[in-house]
């Protein structure tokens, strides 16, 4: 066993992990005062329930292995609870526990994305209901179509694997690249929060400048985190401390940076000011665009993909305005939009197979398949799960807890307390 690259998973685990308190700053900044509580606790919730849901079934479910419809959906019912992990296999580069430990923190951080998209307006445990059953039904098979696979030890080729990813390169001759979850992760969450935007409706007040960040400096320190954690998301999906990683590195450097400098770029032209959520959220949407393609770019061509995806993305956040749905903090405009930049973006530049490489179409043919497929398939269930949540114990908060603030009703708590009236 390879202890050097099995400390890189267990670190790299330890990142990603990071991110989702990480993204509770990013979205806490973002919302109300009087909802701040609220907004972090949907991210913390996801810590919990997804952490439990893994080791119980999620990880039998995202990695069962000629099982149920082959590279669809099925369980390894020797996997639950992960009792088929326990012991390390001989010749095994790392344990397997690592990689289960590893894919966990990515069930995490792609639920807890999803809370964006209804901030000042979620009842907190309609919220872990929507969680638990949506990683059930979509993130843990989604997970499997893109990132189970079966590898020969000799020949380093694919011999099983999910649809997207395998099966597509059965057919096509190429499958769909996604190194760290473009699909599975952006698509799927900003898929399933236009989802539960529309199911909940607009916030009392919505219109462009309504909803202003009461706290930057918190939104500023999310993104710097997520950002450390992004290192272990995508130079960790290597599963080793090699040139592949050290090339997810640096891209994950380069497109977050330029996607930074083109969303200020947009800002300024078209609001006159650069601002720090500006800027933030800049970063995030190069992170999301340069998750499936990090691996497969150049530095030059991923820089590209940040300048495209940053000002895509800044243009994209004012739809929700003009389309009339109620995306509280850009979940769609950066994460749905983002992904879909990033995944798409390989079908024209991915080493050897992107269109200016091959000459030919495939590559694309199949990053679309993947990437609308799986928007398809969150946004149809997350919208079914959603409504039936809302029509049965209901998902939205009141009115007037809405205006007051939710945190003293949910949770009890207030996020900032003067000492005058303590």
């Amino acid at each position: 066993m390879d202890q050097g690259n099995t400390t890189f998973i267990l670190v790299a685990a330890a990142l990603v992990l990071l991110m989702t308190p990480g993204l509770a700053f990013f979205y806490g900044g973002l919302v109300k005062a009087k909802s701040v509580i609220s907004m972090m606790m949907l991210s913390f919730g996801a810590i919990g329930l997804i952490g439990v849901l893994w080791v119980l079934y999620g990880y039998a479910i995202a990695f069962a292995n000629n099982v149920g419809i082959d590279g669809v959906i099925g369980i390894d019912t020797g996997a639950i609870g992960l009792m088929s992990l326990l012991e390390v296999p001989e010749g095994a580069a790392f344990p397997p526990l690592a990689f289960a430990a590893f894919q966990a923190t990515f069930a995490i951080i792609t639920v807890a994305l999803i809370s964006g998209a209804i901030a000042d307006r979620a009842k907190f445990g309609a919220w872990m209901v929507f969680a638990g059953i949506w990683a059930t039904v979509v993130y843990f098979p989604v997970a499997s179509w893109v990132f189970n696979f079966t590898l020969d030890p000799e020949t380093l080729a694919f011999t099983d694997g999910g649809w997207i990813t395998y099966g597509m390169q059965q057919t096509f001759g190429v499958g769909a690249i996604d190194f760290a979850g473009g699909t599975a992760v952006h698509i799927n969450a900003g898929a399933a929060a236009l989802a539960l935007a529309l199911v909940l409706g607009k916030r009392i007040g919505f219109a462009k400048g309504a909803h202003v960040p009461h706290n930057p400096p918190f939104v500023l320190l999310g993104a710097g985190l997520l950002w450390f954690g992004w290192f272990g998301f995508n130079a960790g999906s290597e599963l080793a401390a090699d040139g592949v990683a050290a090339l997810a590195f640096i891209n994950t450097i380069a497109a977050p940076a330029a996607a930074l400098l083109a969303w200020l770029v947009v800002e300024k032209i078209k609001d006159g000011k650069p601002t720090s959520v500006g800027a933030a959220s800049g970063a995030v949407s190069g992170l999301v665009a340069i998750t499936p393609a990090c691996a497969s770019l150049t530095p030059v061509w991923a820089i590209v993909l940040g300048i495209v995806a940053g000002a895509v993305c800044a243009l994209a956040v004012d739809l929700k305005f003009r389309l009339g749905f109620d995306d509280s903090l850009d979940v769609v405009g950066i994460h749905l939009v983002g992904g879909l930049v990033g995944t798409l973006y390989l079908g024209f530049f991915a080493n050897g197979t992107g269109l200016i490489y091959s000459g030919e179409l495939t590559q694309l043919m199949v990053q679309a398949i993947a990437a609308f497929a799986v928007m398809i398939y969150s946004f149809t269930l997350a919208f079914i799960i959603g409504l039936a949540i809302e029509k049965t114990m209901g998902f939205r908060v009141t009115e007037e807890d809405e205006l007051a603030g939710i945190d003293p009703i949910v949770h009890g708590e207030e996020g900032y307390v003067l000492e005058a009236t303590r």
